[in-house]
């Protein structure tokens, strides 16, 4: 997504969101006590799609979750594709720098 996004974390409801273009996508998670979130839903309109809206909803509520040192669950099949992908990622990143 070319255009930077304002990402609202919602506390109150446990939600990151955004709106674009009047069109409102969110992530939706659970704190389930003992340092540990369960995310469990993401949800762009078919308008946003494509433009890597659902990534940085991601890569928000994981920097936030790693920001407080909790354990991610991740019952949102794409936020679990993402932290794989995100994984793989690093473990390349750290073999090019050795």
């Amino acid at each position: 997504m070319s255009e930077s996004l304002s990402i609202r974390h919602d506390q109150a409801c446990k939600q990151f969101e955004v709106t674009v273009d009047g069109c409102r996508a969110y992530l939706s998670y659970m704190d389930l006590g003992k340092q540990t979130i369960d995310i469990y839903r993401t949800f762009v309109p078919d308008a946003l799609r494509g433009r890597g809206v659902a990534a940085a909803l991601t890569e928000q509520a994981l920097q936030y979750a790693e920001d407080k040192g909790y354990t991610v669950i991740p019952s949102c099949s794409y936020v679990e594709r993402y932290m794989e992908r995100r994984q793989r990622n690093r473990g390349l990143e750290a073999q090019t720098q050795e």
